[in-house]
């Protein structure tokens, strides 16, 4: 019998270590981890310099409280500053926080230059930002927001279909309260859908006609993630706001939320706050993390791995056009769109020894580490090759 609530539906399988891109289970089998924790752990198990910072920061000093100055997160700030778009950071635990925190400081902003009725949040509807109340009316779900009313107010709604070049539907959902528009780079839970650069440029130009705030939510998709740090950068857009986490741990909880100068203005002290958000342990991991991802010959590697993932992934939808319907995904953020039952398929790819997870649209998302090895990517298609030919 288990104590835990069952709120998750979990399969009957559990791990006492992993290395790498491998899951070894407590019935000694080992699995290639093409989930690695949802794009969590950016640099696989058990990363050898992960540990070292770990290990050596835990002997020092675990938490404190940002009622004082925290060196560790100093350090992180300014270099995540100097790498991306942002002028400044405030330190979270998750993507969820990190996302309510965008959300806040995009209302404060207005609120502090005498707007205060400009508060509401233009979405696209069943996308995804997170579990807690006010996240889950912003995802605009039914699936997530069935049995937890009252509604939260201050969303509205476009489609993923209305983001085409004349865009009628975003001007039309701009109100005099509208404060910013959020929306996910790639949506990852939504069945990995990449939103076009031409659109996140269309999207920054009507929020600076209508001198509103641009939030890209990167939870998912940015740290190295899309092939770039951060999966906008390819459309050369500036945002206001965005939220991180996942892939910025390796694997400990930590998340973000990075900010210009302008949406900053408004998050004065006492505005927010919280306990474990950026404590020393968690900013040590950040820093080795962001030391290894941000470096160009890094990002560069994912995108070769890529490249060659998603060239064989096409191969194989070729070689079995009744099974899979479309490839999908940048970077090593990967979907295949099948025409049956996915999870049968996941179950399959799991007898294999390959772990993958599902997402909207009939999709598998595959996730492996962004330091996967060319080896280790042939395994895996060998593995999807061959359910797909047993495939019934």
């Amino acid at each position: 019998m288990s104590y835990l609530v069952k709120n998750y539906n979990r399969k009957k399988i559990s791990f006492k270590y992993g290395r790498g891109s491998y899951l070894y289970s407590t019935d000694n089998k080992k699995y290639l981890d093409f989930v690695q924790g949802i794009a969590v752990n950016s640099l696989g198990h058990a990363h050898p310099k992960l540990v070292k910072s770990m290990r050596d920061q835990s002997k020092k000093l675990w938490h404190v409280s940002n009622a004082f100055q925290i060196p560790e997160g100093e350090k992180l700030a300014k270099n995540l500053c100097n790498n991306t778009f942002a002028d400044y950071v405030m330190f979270q635990n998750s993507g969820a926080e990190a996302t309510e925190a965008a959300i806040k400081v995009a209302r404060r902003y207005f609120y502090s230059i005498g707007k205060p009725n400009k508060n509401r949040i233009l979405c696209i509807k069943n996308s995804f930002h997170g579990r807690t109340l006010a996240a889950i009316y912003a995802s605009g779900s039914k699936k997530m927001t069935e049995g937890f009313g009252p509604k939260v107010p201050g969303f509205d709604h476009i489609q993923f279909r209305d983001l085409k070049p004349r865009f009628p539907d975003i001007r039309r959902r701009i109100k005099n309260n509208t404060a910013a528009i959020m929306v996910e780079t790639i949506l990852g839970e939504g069945g990995i859908k990449t939103i076009p650069d031409k659109c996140l440029r269309y999207l920054r130009k009507i929020c600076n006609e209508k001198k509103i705030l641009l939030i890209l939510d990167e939870v998912q998709c940015g740290i190295g993630r899309s092939g770039d740090f951060f999966a906008f950068e390819k459309s050369k857009v500036k945002p206001d706001i965005v939220p991180i986490a996942k892939g910025i741990g390796g694997g400990f909880p930590i998340g973000a939320v990075l900010m210009n100068k302008k949406a900053a203005s408004g998050m004065t002290a006492g505005t927010h706050g919280s306990t474990f958000g950026g404590n020393p342990l968690a900013m040590v991991v950040g820093n080795t993390v962001m030391n290894i991802v941000s470096n160009k010959k890094f990002l560069n590697n994912v995108k070769k791995s890529s490249r060659y993932f998603l060239l064989n992934l096409n191969k194989i939808k070729n070689r079995y056009p009744k099974i899979i319907k479309e490839i999908r995904g940048r970077g090593l953020l990967i979907g295949i769109k099948v025409f049956k039952d996915q999870v049968f398929f996941i179950k399959k790819l799991m007898d294999n020894k390959l772990l993958t997870i599902r997402a909207a649209e009939n999709v598998i998302r595959i996730l492996p580490p962004l330091n996967v090895k060319k080896n280790e990517i042939d395994k895996a298609l060998k593995i999807i090759d061959k359910v797909c030919s047993e495939f019934k």
